[in-house]
């Protein structure tokens, strides 16, 4: 007599996941992540990064109980140089997806969209806390992949009429800003001046907004620092804004807020809020028009596992999708 067999594993493609996932589908299972993580039905630890020649490797996991249990651990690549001398995306990976009650491999998923829709995502879900409602003035800070999600996810969640777009490379802010109705600009701080939202969503290694150029009341989604050699925001800009971060913890060890405070002029009990207790009414958002509020964004897996949760309910009903019997493994 045979005992139960093994599930088949799924195999779903970057292809998959778009036909499965509208923006509005991760922002809804991105603040379900983090109203998980508040009331303790959700948990992920630090990440884990491995420096390369080229680049850097980071893996993030992380555990939710949604209906069912499910776990996912993401490991990605990050090579900013891929696009202009290989042709490869910037970012590529896969996440590994499992039922949580009884470590059985469900799905391997291509981690591309699902990294980038998931960020700005979290950033849109900050953003209905943390910007003024008659935000109409967007820019964004890096023209690839994520600067495009960026700009649907935000459009998506406030009233922007004007869209600019800045990159170190001029060729790339164009290019967008072609595709998206939007402008592309040269001067940077003065275009930093005159939004009601940024976003930034670069490599940089030094901070690209400083206090003299951030007007009162903007909302800023710092999202480019998930490492501790990256830095967008300048330490004073840090100090003067309320800061609300993803993973406080997270962010003290790998974001803006590690800058910040091995500068001295911030603690991480400095920080206003987590993105989870603003989502269960544990602390307040925007408090007054004036206030400059920074997201600090470094990318927890509660994004990737709900998010990947919701795909996979999708796709398991899928013909199409091609799947692969786990003891073949």
């Amino acid at each position: 007599m045979t005992g139960p067999q093994p599930p088949h594993t799924l195999v779903i493609t970057r292809q998959d996941i778009v036909r499965a996932m509208k923006p509005a589908d991760y922002l809804s299972a991105v603040e379900q992540a983090f109203r998980a993580a508040a009331t303790g039905k959700a948990s992920s630890p630090m990440p884990m990064h491995l420096d390369v020649a080229r680049g850097t490797f980071h893996g993030k996991g992380a555990s939710i109980s949604a209906g069912r249990d499910f776990v996912a651990i993401k490991v990605n690549g990050n090579f900013p140089g891929n696009p202009a001398e290989l042709g490869l995306p910037t970012i590529q990976g896969a996440i590994l997806f499992f039922d949580g009650s009884n470590g059985s491999l469900l799905a391997i998923l291509d981690s591309i969209e699902v990294s980038i829709q998931r960020t700005a995502a979290a950033s849109a879900l900050a953003a209905k806390y943390l910007a003024r409602l008659d935000s109409r003035t967007l820019l964004v800070c890096g023209c690839g992949e994520q600067g495009r999600a960026h700009v649907e996810h935000l459009r998506a969640v406030l009233p922007i009429e004007r869209i600019m777009l800045w990159d170190r490379d001029r060729e790339r802010s164009e290019r967008l800003a072609g595709q998206i109705d939007a402008v592309a600009i040269v001067d940077l701080n003065a275009a930093a001046r005159s939004a009601d939202v940024i976003a930034t969503c670069t490599p940089s290694r030094e901070p690209l907004l400083d206090a003299s150029i951030v007007a009162p009341g903007t909302f800023i989604a710092a999202v480019g620092t998930d490492n501790a050699s990256k830095s967008e925001i300048a330490p004073a800009l840090m100090a003067a804004a309320t800061v609300v971060t993803d993973v406080t913890a997270q962010c003290s060890e790998m974001g803006d807020l590690r800058h910040a405070i091995e500068a001295g002029v911030m603690t991480a009990a400095d920080v206003h809020a987590e993105l989870a207790e603003l989502v269960i009414g544990a602390r307040a958002g925007r408090g007054s028009p004036d206030q400059i509020i920074i997201f600090d964004s470094t990318g927890t897996g509660l994004q990737d596992v709900a998010s990947v949760a919701t795909i996979y309910e999708r796709c398991s009903g899928d013909a199409s999708i091609q799947s692969i019997a786990l003891s073949a493994l």
